[in-house]
């Protein structure tokens, strides 16, 4: 009797080398940023197409800036970004992670396992590490401030700034405490886009300061004279323009004689005088004028007339910070002259010219400002135009962290104690289960660890024996919050050290590193559409 063979379904090639062509192209993204790790981490230096020079070692600044071409390593990069959204902090640990994530699969993937299988066990594996990582977490108060700087000093010490930790960290932490006001408890999320950043070059970090107000980067504008200063300011934000009107259409006005031409400018005059009895009737004292493109905002004869009345101007608020200014001064904006009311000004103690120290250069600031929308303002200083923009980037990262408390209020040892806890609980896990479960997560286990070996790697340390070590203390001394002492190249326990961050940063990195890494196994095939 014969037996026929029967076909087995074979796995075509093209799949098998798609998935081994996504996976290098991912590694490859997640090494060029493994260097920027930890408080040690080297910098980037990146040249712009138009020649302009970048310094940075924050994950989403790097890889952003990056000409990736291909489409699994832009996973990586929007995984940055998705991790920027969510927490602002753990950009480069998050495409560290999934790079170790992605080399495990390599080794799972050449011993035959599924690819689904594969990313239903590190799904499991992902909920495993994120329980334990909560389980080792201490609950944080929003009024406990030391303990928000403490994890803002730590987000800080990867980056540039990171000697001038002692003043940025209580700016960017009271900068948000400050949106939140006296409901700071029942609070559960931030807008950061109520904190304005001015930049101002000159001087140094240093000179940086939180103004609890408004600060626009130019002065007032004195072509014609006027004061510089104003106390109990009443103020008007105009979106009138204080010049002659014209035509709808373009036309020109022939004229003959000089009695004309008189009559032409004496009319001129009557007008915007009576424009500007009108913002002096108001009560206003000081007077913002948004910037127009159909015509002048303003003109020479204005300015004078203001001058004479004793109204402060400030000119070219662009239009994009009219709901900002509205927001913190609590003004209506005004878009005819007959509109002008004493009930749609602002108020403010006092509004005046501040000349910056070490520039020369003039700004306007508004303090005592009854702030009914709650917004903060940071005036960031610095030496040249690469410092302030990194010092920007890197206060934003700060405030990120304490939005991330006000998410999630718990705080968790840093200097990769997390990863090694989880690690060791899922190492645990794995020995209790069977089958392709159990290769796995032990797998994912292993590539959890890639964060302190990273760590130590980056600071010069041993990395074998600071993570032997560090697996000992956490599974027979008991001591979760074990993490790399980087400055003494030891390791110590990172809560009696200070060195914490926000419990979302890390299960957030763990989830969407695993979730890219999931979503990479599953792709088989590349069509590219022209």
């Amino acid at each position: 009797m014969g037996f026929s063979t029967g076909e087995t379904l074979q796995e075509r090639s093209k799949g098998k080398d798609v998935r081994t062509s996504n996976i290098v192209a991912a590694k490859a993204v997640a090494n060029a940023v493994r260097t920027s790790l930890g408080p040690r981490g080297m910098d980037k230096l990146m040249q712009m197409p138009d020649g302009e020079v970048l310094i940075s070692n924050d994950g989403a600044t790097i890889l952003s800036k990056m000409n990736v071409l291909h489409p699994a390593a832009k996973m990586l990069v929007e995984l940055s970004q998705s991790q920027d959204i969510e927490a602002g902090d753990g950009t480069t640990t998050v495409v560290v992670v999934a790079g170790a994530l992605l080399d495990a699969c390599s080794m799972l993937l050449s011993k035959g396992i599924h690819p689904t299988a594969i990313a239903s066990s590190f799904m499991k594996a992902a909920d495993i590490a994120t329980g334990a990582m909560r389980d080792m977490s201490r609950p944080v108060d929003l009024a406990d401030r030391p303990s928000l700087i403490s994890a803002v000093n730590t987000c800080l010490s990867s980056k540039v700034v990171s000697q001038n930790s002692d003043l940025l960290a209580p700016i960017a932490v009271d900068s948000v405490l400050g949106l939140l006001g006296d409901d700071a408890a029942a609070a559960t999320n931030v807008d950061l886009r109520d904190i304005r950043m001015v930049e101002q070059m000159g001087g140094t970090i240093d000179d940086t300061e939180l103004v609890n107000g408004l600060v626009f980067s130019k002065g007032s504008t004195k072509s014609a004279g006027g004061p510089s200063q104003i106390a109990n300011a009443k103020i008007a934000l105009l979106q009138f323009c204080l010049s002659a009107p014209k035509t709808d259409m373009d036309n020109n006005v022939v004229v003959s004689d000089y009695a004309a031409m008189d009559r032409i400018l004496r009319d001129e005059r009557k007008y915007i005088l009576g424009q500007c009895k009108k913002i002096k009737k108001s009560g206003a004292n000081v007077v913002l004028i948004q910037k127009s493109i159909l015509r002048d905002a303003y003109n020479e004869l204005s300015l004078h007339f203001l001058a004479k009345m004793g109204i402060l101007v400030v000119t070219d608020i662009e239009r994009t910070d009219v709901e900002f200014i509205c927001r913190t001064l609590g003004c209506t904006p005004v878009a005819h002259a007959d509109s002008m009311a004493a009930d749609k000004l602002g108020a403010a103690e006092h509004v005046g010219d501040v000349v910056m120290p070490g520039s020369g250069h003039k700004v306007v600031k508004f303090t005592g400002v009854q702030n009914p929308g709650r917004t903060m303002t940071v005036l960031l200083r610095g030496s040249n135009d690469l410092v302030l923009k990194e010092a920007n980037r890197s206060i934003h990262d700060a405030q990120c962290v304490v939005r991330s408390l006000v998410k999630k209020r718990a705080l968790i040892a840093g200097g990769g104690a997390p990863e090694v806890e989880a690690s060791l609980r899922l190492k645990d896990a794995a020995m209790g289960m069977t089958g392709m479960d159990s290769y796995c997560i032990k797998a994912f286990a292993e590539a959890l660890e890639v964060v302190p070996f990273t760590l130590a790697e980056n600071a010069g340390m041993k990395p074998i024996e600071i993570v032997t070590e560090l697996r000992r203390m956490h599974a027979t001394e008991g001591v979760k919050g074990a993490g790399i002492n980087v400055k003494k190249g030891v390791v110590s326990d990172m809560y009696d050290l200070n060195v914490l961050q926000p419990l979302l940063v890390s299960t957030s990195a763990i989830n969407l590193a695993t979730e890219t890494c999931a979503l990479i196994l599953k792709i088989d095939d590349l069509v590219v559409c022209f």
